[in-house]
């Protein structure tokens, strides 16, 4: 009975032309809506070249100190633009590229600001800003666009952090690189070589100089003793002074009190006169000192004879001081009466005393200029230095004697002279009362100038302590500095070999920075710009993006072409065909009943072999079907297919599941069934996973998709087209076969229920004369 019902089926399909011309359309229709979906999904992200996106720049450039060359990061992007292809980009100014994305013109714009590059440079400052560029995206135009753009305006940006973090390290890189092969060139050891001369003469320099402060702190030492000798014999003289103006004042016992004066102004001068004779005693000391000092530093010996040479020079005020005073004292007597018989012998002793200092400060000028003539030998000549030596320490005895010779006579001819002036001091009274207020006066300031000069002279040796200290370390540094420029020169040449742990450990830094300069700085820069490569291995690789789509596609055309048979082709079977099946004539027996399903069962025609009988001519346009968009797939569009059997049975196994399904719900419910199966397709659209996965789809379809057959058709066609792993092409073809069972229970089973219902649903929408 089925076969009988399909071959009258197919006597028809084929009786004429135009019956084979739609026959041959319901096979073509469905391949023709796949392969258009395919080719036109073929490649679109690699012909996004056409989407228009506008680029503005307002980027005004950058310029520091620190990098003196003018930086623009904006012209850099508009060159590299240029030479990229990805999108259409068009090179205008901002505002057209804002009014053009609002008018659709564009698909997006980007716009670099004016301080953009000033911005990426606030590397090097401590307040960074974030550099923005300003992307502007219409999004109504196009639901994909603005992922492809935005994609486009990501690829810019990445572009930039590369290129800019490639520079910077490339520029430090190539400065390194040229500093260490500088370093190593001949032009550059003569330099250092050159440096470390300078660096130790400044050394010595500065060493020189701490021990010339030092001693010059030492000679300040001994002229603040000088200082204090002179002070003390001012405040004799000073008390001397005011005794003798107490003497003038008294009268009568003037003789008396002058003697007394006489007698103190004695005292004082053998004072000072045995306190000078004692400084030439401390020289003589320093003097053997400093000849001793000559082995270990002549430098510091000769200072140190030329600074005794000047304090000699300067003790010769104070023979000048005391000539003075003796002028000063023979004009008092010149004024005495030429009767007084004390007169001239005063005068004459007077001026013999003077001849004896005159002598005495001679003696101190040789002295001084013999220490000053033994500071220039001691670095010239040991054995004159030596002859200098007796020669001073002669003259500093001679120099002594003098001043003995100075006291002795003072006492033995001056002071008696003095004494004898008693009988005449009414005389002198009013000529050197004058004379003696003003020594006073003289001496109270040059006492308090004495006073200042020991307190400045203390605080003077305390700086230039300081500062001999500061010498010293300032030394030290510079010696230290040389230590470690020779060591890292050597460390440099790699000669660390039989140095310490320091020196192999500089040689291996040196090393490895010689490695890492030697190295390509492109290279290198390229690596620290982006540390991380992506390296992809795919996994079930798929040639393009329209064989990834083409399942989908396919898989959708199978189950539109099951609709469109559906919908061309009469699913139930009239009772004029029951009656030649049957071998009745042209009709079918009155008993028969009403026309309709299972109507000539009592003569053998069930109702299984009338679901079967039509169904056959579905099957065989549906494998028709399933065969020719597989097939085109294949050989027509060049889809990917590693197993192009599996492949061409997924698309058979699709068509007589889809065909079967449709059939069944258009046999039970008729147009209500055609409108279930627009359903099913619709909510197989959304939820098969086709184009999204299925866990980004709502979980209404994650739920859904297990129960319906696109997820499994489609699985099972990828597994064809890429490989399978494990028995996931077998299990999802298994998966897809079930549904059959739903399929032909409902279509030979629960049909019978509805059939009545079916029936009277049909007869009230053909009485609406429209439906």
């Amino acid at each position: 009975m089925i076969w009988g019902i399909f071959k009258r089926d197919m006597c028809h399909a084929t009786r004429n032309v135009i019956a084979v011309i739609v026959s041959m359309g319901l096979v073509v229709v469905p391949a023709l809506y796949a392969w258009f979906n395919i080719a036109a999904s073929w490649d679109p992200y690699g012909n996004t070249k056409a989407l228009k996106v506008a680029v503005a720049n307002n980027d005004k450039g950058y310029k520091s100190d620190l990098i003196p060359v003018r930086v623009n990061v904006g012209e850099t992007i508009i060159s590299t633009l240029h030479a990229n292809d990805q999108l259409d980009w068009q090179f205008v100014k901002s505002d057209k590229a804002i009014d053009g994305v609002k008018s659709g013109e564009y698909y997006a714009a980007i716009v670099i600001p004016k301080g953009f590059s000033a911005d990426m440079m606030t590397l090097f400052s401590p307040d960074i800003k974030h550099a923005q560029l300003k992307y502007y995206l219409n999004e109504k135009i196009n639901p994909i666009a603005p992922h492809i753009t935005d994609q486009g305006a990501t690829t810019v940006v990445n572009t930039i952090d590369k290129t800019f973090a490639k520079t910077i390290a490339q520029v430090g890189l190539d400065l390194a690189s040229s500093i260490l092969h500088y370093s190593q060139s001949p032009q550059m050891a003569e330099y250092m070589r050159n440096l470390n001369g300078n660096l130790t003469t400044m050394a010595d320099t500065l060493s020189g100089a701490s021990q010339q402060v030092t001693s010059y702190s030492q000679l300040l030492g001994s002229a603040n003793d000088i200082v204090d000798s002179t002070g003390k014999l001012l405040a004799s003289a000073t008390k001397a002074g005011k005794q003798a103006q107490n003497a003038l004042k008294q009268g009568k016992s003037g003789a008396t009190s002058l003697t007394s004066a006489g007698a103190n102004v004695t005292s004082s001068v053998n004072t000072a006169l045995d306190q000078v004779s004692g400084a030439f005693d401390q020289v003589a000391a320093k003097v053997n000192k400093a000849f001793d000092a000559i082995g270990k530093g002549s430098d510091t010996a000769a200072s140190q004879l030329a600074t005794l040479s000047e304090q000699i020079s300067s003790g010769e005020s104070l023979y000048d001081t005391y000539i003075t005073s003796l002028n000063h004292m023979r004009e008092s007597v010149e004024q005495l009466p030429d009767s007084d018989s004390a007169k001239q012998a005063l005068l004459e002793a007077i001026d013999r005393e003077i001849t004896l200092l005159e002598a005495a400060k001679g003696d101190s000028q040789k002295l001084a200029q013999q220490l000053k003539d033994a500071s220039t030998q001691v670095t010239q000549d040991t054995a004159a230095a030596e002859r200098s030596r007796k020669e001073i320490l002669n003259r500093i005895t001679s120099a002594k004697q003098s001043i003995s010779n100075v006291r002795d006579d003072y006492a033995t001819n001056v002071k008696p002279k003095i004494d004898a002036l008693a009988s005449t001091v009414s005389t002198l009274i009013s000529q050197t009362d004058s004379m003696i207020t003003q020594l006073s006066g003289t001496a109270d300031g040059l006492d308090d100038v004495t006073g200042d000069v020991g307190t400045n002279v203390t605080s003077i040796r305390s700086t230039l302590g300081a500062i001999a200290k500061k010498l010293d370390s300032s030394a030290a540094t510079v010696k230290e500095l040389i230590t470690k420029l020779e060591t890292g020169g050597n460390a440099g040449d790699g000669n660390s070999d039989g140095g310490d742990g320091d020196n192999d450990a500089d040689s291996g830094e040196s090393d490895e920075l010689r490695a890492l300069a030697t190295a390509n700085a492109s290279t290198l820069s390229t690596l620290i710009s982006a540390p991380v490569a992506l390296h992809r291995v795919s996994v079930y690789p798929i040639a393009n993006y329209g064989s990834a789509m083409a399942p989908f596609y396919t898989i959708l055309s199978i189950w539109v072409g099951a609709i469109i048979l559906c919908a061309m082709l009469k699913v139930t079977i009239s009772d004029r065909e029951k009656a030649h099946v049957l071998g009745l004539g042209d009709t079918l027996p009155r008993i028969a009943g009403p026309s309709g399903p299972g109507n000539a069962s009592r003569w053998g025609l069930r109702l299984d072999h009338e679901y079967f009988g039509r169904y056959a001519i579905f099957a065989l346009l549906a494998l028709l079907q399933g065969t020719l968009v597989c097939l085109g797939d294949m050989y027509f569009l060049g889809v990917q297919a590693n197993h192009a059997l599996q492949f061409l049975a997924v698309g058979w196994l699709a068509a007589l599941v889809f065909s079967n399904i449709v059939y069944t719900l258009t046999v039970s419910f008729g147009d209500i069934g055609k409108a279930v199966a627009v359903v099913l397709l619709v909510m197989q659209v959304a939820g098969s996973g086709g184009t999204f996965p299925i866990e980004t789809l709502p979980k209404f379809f994650q739920m859904l998709y297990p129960f319906l057959p696109f997820p499994h058709a489609i699985d099972a066609m990828h597994a064809a087209m890429a490989g399978s792993y494990g028995n996931e092409y077998l299990l999802d073809m298994v998966y897809l076969a079930l549904f059959l069972i739903p399929s032909l229970l409902l279509g030979l089973v629960l049909r019978k229920p509805v059939i009545r219902l079916n029936n009277w649903v049909s007869r009230n929408l053909e009485s609406t004369k429209v439906m």
